[in-house]
């Protein structure tokens, strides 16, 4: 039986406007749609909508985690479950040949359609309706989707859903603990495990990211993402010795041991949770304000998601992101306006990203056309301060740390915690900045002789 629910105007506009794309002779569509959107139910209803006329639904999935979700979620809308096959592309591709010819296929997180596996399941349903979902219509390798959809339907922005109360408004705090320059890819266009590991061997690192949890969101439930187990754990066990409750989960953790560590982030008996690549596309977890990114990526997909994690809406709330990563650096702000196309595009292009500034006082990310007075601090960047503006990707170098072992430490001391200029300077090489920096700071604090 169907559950009583109402799509919201912008989701009934995506389910008309994906009607009459097919009405217009478009064979496979892609409905982009920013994450915490209601995309589930956007799905549901064209699923429902499917089967009620007694049509066979095809629904793909990439990861077996999102398989139990999107059931409830068409159970709870209605969704005739007789008609609608659920399938792992993993799965579906090897017994293609098997299975009854749907009537429309319907895939999730879209961006991954483009590997060989889902294009043999097109292929071999070549007469069948498609229609995609998702958040970035684009591949780590800058790829566009024109080989597998048709059409983009595009619709409202993270910038529309948070003045529209559908998401929460956010902070966006860049203290840079890592060496991005050392930062080296892999085959997979993304940046390599080694690499990171190397960024972030020094120890003081882990003691930076819970002081800066601690002066800008302590007490709050926070999700960690870090590259790799062996950080993941650290991360959690160091956070259970600052005295949090915290636990790890990738996805090799046992399922019913996943589900009990989930439940009690729900319940607000575990505070930080921190995992690997897990908590991302389409994983259902209770919700939290507060994201820490411990994993660069060049995936403009999984920065979205992760910086996003935390931005589901409740009134009077407000989501912390602390990027000590970079990642801010190479994909700009979560709700920075974005020009889709089916076409590819170079991997490298610069001009995605728009200009952003950094607050030397409290790291807080903003948009340059805020101007010079940090919006979350109040702090007005002198002339001096401004070499800190991030105009592109490049502008990685100007959040550089270096190899001393120290590096980690100065670049997340605040002015006032130094004890004399020598200090101020250290922090200035940390961060990259000019030289007139420390001369402000140190006349501002009363350090000069």
């Amino acid at each position: 039986m169907r559950m009583s629910f109402e799509l919201h105007d912008y989701q009934e506009d995506l389910v008309a406007r994906a009607r009459q794309s097919f009405i217009d002779g478009y064979k496979s569509p892609c409905i982009v749609s920013p994450c915490g959107s209601g995309k589930s139910a956007i799905i549901a209803e064209i699923a429902r909508k499917t089967t009620l006329k007694g049509n066979q639904v095809l629904f793909l999935v990439h990861r077996k985690e999102l398989l139990d979700q999107i059931k409830n979620t068409f159970e709870f809308h209605g969704v005739d479950m007789r008609y609608v096959l659920f399938g792992m592309v993993q799965t579906i591709v090897r017994k293609v040949d098997k299975i009854v010819k749907p009537k429309l296929i319907i895939t999730d997180e879209n961006h991954h359609s483009l590997a060989a596996s889902y294009k043999k399941i097109y292929e071999y349903f070549s007469d069948v309706p498609r229609l995609g979902f998702t958040a970035t219509p684009v591949r780590l390798n800058g790829s566009g989707l024109g080989d597998v959809n048709d059409l983009l339907i595009e619709g409202v922005s993270v910038d529309w859903l948070i003045k529209n109360k559908r998401l929460t408004p956010y902070r966006y705090y860049a203290p840079a603990l890592i060496d991005t320059s050392i930062l080296k890819m892999n085959s997979m266009s993304e940046f390599s495990k080694g690499s990171i590991d190397k960024a972030l061997e020094q120890k003081a690192i882990y003691g930076d990211v819970i002081k800066h949890y601690q002066k800008l969101a302590d007490g709050e439930q926070a999700i960690v993402y870090c590259h790799s187990i062996e950080s993941s754990i650290k991360t959690a066990e160091l956070f259970r010795e600052a005295g949090y409750q915290s636990a790890h989960i990738d996805g090799k953790t046992n399922r019913q041991e996943r589900d009990d560590i989930i439940e009690k982030f729900r319940n607000h008996e575990i505070q930080i949770l921190t995992n690997v690549d897990l908590i991302g596309e389409g994983f259902d977890v209770p919700d939290c304000s507060t994201v820490i990114m411990l994993r660069p990526t060049k995936s403009l997909s999984l920065y979205i998601q992760q910086a996003m994690r935390g931005m589901r809406y409740k009134p009077d709330k407000v989501s912390t992101i602390i990027d000590h990563v970079g990642n801010v650096n190479e994909h700009g702000l979560p709700d920075m306006p974005r020009k889709w196309s089916l076409e590819s595009k170079k991997s490298n292009k610069k001009d995605d990203v728009e200009p952003i500034k950094e607050c030397p006082n409290c790291f807080g990310a903003y948009p340059s056309e805020v101007g010079n007075i940090c919006p979350y601090c109040g702090h007005e960047i002198p002339k001096e301060e401004r070499a800190s503006e991030l105009e592109t990707i490049e502008s990685a170098e100007l959040q550089e740390v270096t190899l001393d072992l120290s590096a980690g430490k100065y670049a997340s001391m605040q002015p006032e915690e130094a004890k004399d200029m020598d200090e101020l300077h250290m922090i200035r090489k940390a961060r990259n900045y000019k030289h007139g920096w420390a001369f402000y700071q140190g006349q501002r604090l009363g350090l000069l002789k």
